[in-house]
């Protein structure tokens, strides 16, 4: 396959990660935006009428800042990770760059991260925060994000190939990751010594970031940004090196 069609390649892939996720759907891309609702409603009242939690204001858009980048995160992480082996006659029979393949999954689900995104500021604004310059900063952050995932997808994907035990392995991190990440409790109720450590999560950092632009109307400190950037741009150049290694006996064992 030529270069030049390497794109329409991508592009193809992304579209038919999208539309098979909601075949025979009734609701279709509905589900998008009902998954983040639902989980935001079971968090809000847990925390505001159980177990109360009176200091976080809006708790509901609070929540819903950490719902959709971690949602975003895990669905991408786990598809990427069996992208391989799930396309694997393709793999076998098409000459081209493997690694097209789980970052074009990774991107599909961006489809729904943008879907899920605009809900959020829809949220945001209903709960009476105002647009603010920093808003142009979420692409950004975002970015980092879909950086990261496509550097953990191309590992697990290369690992998922030879030992099809990585997937459990993934939606098991999955899980602990979901009380890593601040989704329903604040920052502040980290105790001191973990907090840098928790910066180096780009997940919990995108949330934080996430925060500091739409609850509290400023940028997030530069120390954020850079720590996530690096952790980013690191997983990315692991994943592509792992993948480079591991990619050139997969046909050995789809």
């Amino acid at each position: 396959m030529r270069e030049r069609n390497y794109g329409f390649l991508l592009s193809n892939l992304i579209l038919r990660d999208f539309r098979i996720r909601y075949r025979n759907m009734s609701l279709g891309v509905f589900w998008s935006l009902l998954n983040p609702l639902i989980m935001m409603s079971v968090l809000t009242f847990i925390f505001t009428r159980i177990y109360r939690n009176s200091d976080i204001p809006h708790f509901h858009v609070f929540a819903l800042c950490g719902i959709i980048p971690f949602n975003f995160f895990a669905l991408a992480w786990i598809s990427g990770t069996i992208s391989i082996y799930s396309n694997g006659n393709l793999v076998k029979r098409v000459l081209f760059p493997r690694e097209i393949v789980p970052i074009a999954t990774v991107l599909a689900n961006c489809i729904h991260f943008l879907i899920q995104v605009a809900l959020l500021l829809v949220v945001v604004l209903l709960a009476g925060y105002a647009i603010n310059p920093y808003w142009l900063l979420l692409p950004v952050v975002m970015a980092f994000e879909v950086i990261f995932v496509c550097g953990l997808s191309l590992a697990s994907s290369a690992l998922d190939v030879y030992f099809r035990d990585v997937r459990y392995v993934v939606e098991s991190a999955n899980t602990l990751l979901f009380w890593l990440v601040p989704i329903f409790y604040s920052f502040s109720q980290i105790p001191s010594q973990f907090r840098s450590l928790y910066q180096y999560n780009p997940i919990a950092a995108v949330v934080l970031a996430s925060r500091h632009i739409l609850l509290e109307a400023k940028a997030p400190p530069s120390t954020l940004l850079w720590k996530l950037a690096l952790v980013s741009f690191a997983s990315l150049l692991a994943g592509l090196w792992i993948f480079g290694r591991l990619k050139r006996k997969f046909s050995d064992y789809l």
